[in-house]
């Protein structure tokens, strides 16, 4: 069986599964599974993988739709709305991290050149893993962790810039660096430019007319994203630009949601062969010899990133709590510090014991940061007290709970006829939010001031894209049943707690339904006739009047 790729490509899908169920008993994040399982298939231990080109191929639409994803993502209001604090400490940290990892790395005998690609590699933090692990504690919406996301973002950022320079200087070679420089960047100010105006003109106009199909958005969104990456390629930007870019275009529209609730499994799957691939490029002699150094580098990223995120918000007048809760986001390092680490030694820049050295510190750190933050409050009460000394004496910031501009009255899940003569009758005594896939719905309801979002509610992941944390009361007006019930597990599955109303026809469905704990059924037919046919037998009789 494994003399055929589908055949490999088989084992490594079983034993990655099998990988991923031992690291969710071990509370551990998939990527600590992936990359086990690069190494165990790859030369330095089971050696089962010699289909290298069509495992590279999934590997960089792999990449193509990670990155695709964190530009989908990249709010510049929630910069904004941090204030300073995200720029400031993203940047700060990044600038820490990169000069006392150097040093750090030269004095343990690394050249110049290694030490600059290993410390530039510790800088950055995993965003995917984050949003994830705060999202299933629910402290998203919390101050330390809309401040967290914000710096991630910040560093998502430089990660791309790094990457541009990268391929820059790849390209070119002594003194031809400077000018390879220059035309790289002439031609990305006219790639940028060409992208913003699709965006601004073309784009919105063609995904507004395949809204109607859920399906066809997210085919013509990952189409878009694989073929932006591959002309950044093309001219010479790299697939990781152009893909990051890709999705900072869209990232203003309406169908952002739906694009990253329906993307992100692909993502999981794909991402697998990335790991796959550069474990094919480690050998276990190499990578024993780095465990004396991946040590040191580790206990710098756990201990030291935290700490300089801490003094930076101490000194901008932040609580210890909130300091403390969002320096542990930068306890560990990223998925892109591989790619970064992978994409220096395919241009030659570093050697493969360098990206053995970055692949371990990302093991240890990822894996050793996760508890850290599943359990960061226990931890910061036991610490607390000697927290004391990263707060001013009188701090101005950071008083925890959820940061939002008001309350939702009520998410409306589908605008129909229903829907509609909903918000017709409530929509000017409150704050509503509209989510459906009708873009003509959305249009009108906009227009009359409602607040709109994109969305199919049939998948269970675009539950985590509404502000729940926010939302008095949920309420579906589709009646269809495995819609609600595929509602009712997303809702309790991310701890909502206000009113849940549903939407049933018949008696059957509104029986199922009313079973349920904590949900109030709808009958639109039936409540009408309720309130409406009484004035029938109400009359009085006219045979019997004098």
């Amino acid at each position: 069986m494994l003399d055929s790729d589908f055949g490999q490509v088989a084992a490594i899908l079983l034993i990655a599964a099998t990988a991923g169920g031992l690291a969710r008993l071990l509370r551990q994040p998939l990527i600590i599974a992936y990359i086990a399982v690069g190494i165990l298939v790859g030369p330095a231990v089971l050696g089962l993988v010699t289909a290298t080109e069509q495992v590279a191929l999934l590997a960089e639409v792999g990449i193509a739709v990670l990155l695709f994803l964190v530009g989908l993502k990249l709010d510049v209001h929630l910069i904004r709305s941090t204030g300073p604090v995200a720029l400031v400490t993203g940047l700060g940290q990044v600038v820490f991290t990169s000069v006392v990892g150097f040093v750090l790395t030269w004095a343990l005998g690394y050249d110049v050149v290694t030490s600059i690609y290993v410390a530039v590699a510790l800088t950055f933090s995993s965003t995917i893993i984050i949003v994830k692990l705060l999202s299933d504690k629910r402290e998203l919406d919390e101050l330390h962790g809309r401040i967290a996301i914000g710096f991630l973002i910040v560093q998502d950022i430089v990660v791309v810039l790094a990457m541009i320079v990268i391929t820059a200087t790849g390209s070119g070679g002594g003194d031809a660096v400077g000018s390879e420089v220059a035309l790289i960047a002439l031609r990305g100010v006219g790639f940028l430019l060409g992208v913003a105006v699709l965006a601004r003109y073309a784009l919105p106009w063609l995904f507004d007319r395949l809204a109607g199909s859920p399906e066809l958005v997210v085919l013509s969104g990952l189409a878009w994203a694989v073929a932006v990456g591959a002309f950044s390629d093309w001219i010479g930007l790299s697939m990781e630009v152009g893909a990051f870019v890709a999705g900072i275009s869209l990232a203003s529209t309406a169908y952002r949601e739906v694009l990253g609730a329906r993307l992100v499994s692909l993502r999981d799957i794909l991402i697998l062969f990335f790991f796959i691939d550069l474990g094919t490029t480690m050998e276990f002699g190499e990578a024993a010899a780095q465990i004396g150094p991946a040590l040191v580098l580790s206990a710098f990223v756990l201990i030291g990133n935290p700490l300089i995120v801490m003094v930076i918000m101490g000194l901008m007048g932040y609580r210890k709590r909130v300091s403390f809760l969002s320096g542990l986001a930068v306890a560990q390092i990223s998925e892109f510090s591989l790619i970064l680490a992978a994409l220096a030694l395919s241009v030659g820049h570093i050697e493969s014991p360098a990206v053995s050295l970055v692949t371990m510190v990302g093991v240890i750190t990822i894996g050793l940061s996760t508890y850290l933050i599943l359990y960061s409050k226990e931890i910061y009460e036991r610490i607390a007290p000697a927290l004391s000394v990263f707060e001013r004496s009188a701090p101005t910031r950071g008083q925890e709970g959820p940061q939002d501009g008001g309350a939702y009255d009520a998410i409306v899940i589908g605008g129909g006829r229903f829907g509609s003569a909903l918000l017709s009758s409530r929509h000017a005594q409150g704050r509503l939010l509209l989510v459906d896939f009708d873009p003509n719905a959305l249009r009108t309801w906009r227009e009359k001031g409602v607040e709109t979002l994109y969305g199919d509610i049939t998948e269970p992941e675009l539950a985590q894209a509404l502000p729940l944390s926010q939302a008095r009361a949920v309420v579906c007006t589709v009646p269809d049943l495995s819609v609600n019930l595929t509602l009712l597990e997303a809702l309790r599955h991310h701890g909502f707690r206000g009113t849940v109303a549903l939407t049933a026809l018949s008696v059957r469905e509104a029986e199922v339904l009313s079973g349920e704990e904590g949900v109030t059924v709808m009958r639109p037919f039936a409540d009408a006739a309720d309130q409406n046919l009484p004035f029938l037998f109400d009359r009085p009789d006219p045979s019997k009047e004098d």
